[in-house]
């Protein structure tokens, strides 16, 4: 094959097997694919629609008007908290993916804010817990609502086929949610 200006194409050079994708991964990487391998190509043009389609899904989904004053990161770990806690802050932190110091300082910006309250661990005093205040769980439920009411009105304007087809994916999609976290590291 040949590139511009009549040179050898470089493998960088080459089409892709998936648009956006590399052209090719060294073998026994994730994506790698052997040539004519049709199943290798359709795995990776299936999690590349998946992967994009569920990150757009989450980014317009973010955004709420209750919360507003919240970065992302602080909404995450006020709804973690709101859902498991009192929890450590080492468990919060790998359950986050955040380093501990930048996990401290997000904590002590929601305590300060009323939406988290720290104490000591009854059975370890070196260690703190941190549970959600009352406000905290309130304020988490309005953007928790709000984010479920804006998917709730967009499928009540699916056809019953879709419905179908969204209610079918979903436990598949919650295994490889699953899958995913125990795979990061």
């Amino acid at each position: 094959m040949t590139g511009a200006g009549g040179r050898a194409a470089a493998p960088s050079d080459t089409a892709s097997p998936v648009p956006g994708g590399p052209a090719s991964a060294a073998p026994g990487e994730a994506g790698a694919a052997g040539p004519g391998d049709a199943a290798a190509v359709a795995r990776t043009e299936t999690a590349d629609r998946v992967r994009t389609a569920v990150g757009r899904l989450a980014r317009r989904i973010r955004p709420t008007r209750v919360g507003a004053e919240l970065t992302l990161t602080e909404a995450a770990v006020l709804a973690t908290t709101s859902r498991n806690g009192p929890v450590g802050l080492s468990w919060l932190a790998r359950e986050e993916g955040m380093n501990p110091t930048m996990l401290s300082r997000v904590v002590w910006r929601l305590e300060d804010a009323g939406l988290l309250a720290r104490r000591p661990d009854p059975r370890d005093r070196r260690a703190a817990l941190v549970d959600a205040t009352p406000a905290g769980r309130k304020l988490h439920e309005r953007i928790r609502a709000e984010r479920t009411d804006a998917l709730s009105q967009l499928i009540e304007h699916l056809g019953a086929a879709e419905r179908e087809a969204l209610d079918a994916a979903l436990p598949v999609l919650e295994q490889l949610a699953r899958d995913l976290k125990d795979r990061r590291p």
